[in-house]
């Protein structure tokens, strides 16, 4: 909104050229992001807390966490607040992408706000049943995924990371495909949302990484240069990925441990679903198994425990998924736990920047 206004002013103010500049504006839109949250953090956690929707611990976990009881829940809507206004103010709106993303972060929010809703206002055992959010996932991922297979610029091929040469042509199914990575990725934040800190790290690193892959996908001569796709408008997706890291400093700040509030499923489940977005737009689908590795972990600890456990009939491989919750229960401390989980995204995000040059 900001940008549409003052750009075509450029003509007459010539400094104000600056604003066509995708880098100057995804730095200023990190910066906005970040204060944002920080500003108004203490007035949403404040909020939060009179109306006392707080942390419910379950029993069954590390006895640790029982000091989280009633910590101020649902602080994601901080985070959201802050990307939608910051996105108005720097990002292009006249970018279908852009609009893409904005949709993908509405209606993934939405169910994690009325999960959280059903549980922390309305008070029951639970929000919505696992099949339940599961098929409302699905079907809204289904439908971002249509509209980015209707994007002028956008092809249905895979990238494959490490191959230049490789990239099969999906066609309509490609549809399915990105609806699974964009599920997949929402729900793996969502697992992973369990320590002080643990998710909103690793969703930092991932959000700056694909800022990266984002400028090098809408940039003609370094995408050639490399052998990336080029996709003219993904371009933008930085400004987008530059509001992401920002937003999630800022509520850092917060979620710190000892934690001040939680995101909870208003915050985990469409930062999730915005970044497997970002994802299939960039064609580096395949490479947030790498960028988003901690996350995948997480997901495949659970996956592995629950089928573990119904095919022995009891048995267990882990001390308590996700795999988070394991390292605990050995007796690693929180934080130890929170900082480990983050130097391992950190390579992770390291080594799949490195596959720009390997091809």
């Amino acid at each position: 909104m900001l940008y549409e206004f003052i750009y075509p002013l450029h003509v007459d103010f010539t400094f104000l050229n600056i604003f066509r500049y995708i880098t100057f504006r995804t730095i200023y839109g990190g910066l906005t992001a970040f204060l944002i949250c920080f500003i108004f953090g203490p007035i949403v956690i404040r909020k939060l807390s009179q109306l006392q929707i707080g942390q419910i611990i379950q029993t069954d976990g590390p006895q640790t966490h029982m000091g989280k009881q009633g910590t101020p829940t649902m602080g994601g809507i901080l985070i959201l607040f802050s990307i939608f206004i910051t996105t108005l103010i720097w990002g292009n709106l006249s970018n279908h992408y852009v609009n893409i993303l904005l949709l993908s972060l509405l209606l993934f929010g939405l169910i994690g706000f009325v999960d959280d809703y059903l549980m922390q206002i309305k008070k029951r055992n639970m929000g919505f049943t696992a099949l339940g959010k599961f098929s409302i996932q699905v079907v809204f991922g289904l439908i971002i995924a249509y509209l980015i297979y209707l994007c002028p610029d956008f092809t249905t091929t895979l990238t494959i990371p490490f191959f230049k040469d490789i990239s099969p042509d999906l066609g309509l199914f490609y549809i399915p495909f990105a609806c699974l990575v964009i599920v997949g990725t929402s729900n793996a934040v969502n697992l992973t949302d369990g320590l002080d800190g643990l998710a909103i790290g690793p969703y930092i690193v991932a959000s700056v990484t694909y800022m990266f892959f984002a400028y090098v996908s809408g940039h003609m001569e370094i995408a050639d240069y490399l052998h990336v796709r080029h996709i003219a408008s993904a371009g933008e997706i930085s400004v987008i990925c530059g509001t992401l890291a920002g937003a999630g400093m800022g509520f850092l700040w917060f979620n710190a441990h000892p934690a001040q509030v939680f995101m909870g499923d208003s915050g985990s489940i469409p930062l999730g679903g915005i970044l497997g977005t970002i994802a299939v737009i960039t064609k580096q689908e395949i490479l947030l198994v790498i960028v988003g590795g901690l996350f995948v972990i997480e997901a495949l600890s659970v996956i592995i425990q629950v089928s573990y456990f119904k095919l022995t009939k009891g048995k267990r491989i882990f001390r308590m998924a996700p795999l988070h919750h394991h390292f605990e229960l050995k007796g690693w401390h929180e934080s130890k736990v929170i900082v480990r989980f983050w130097i391992i995204s950190i390579t992770l995000a390291l080594l799949s920047l490195g596959t720009l040059k390997i091809r």
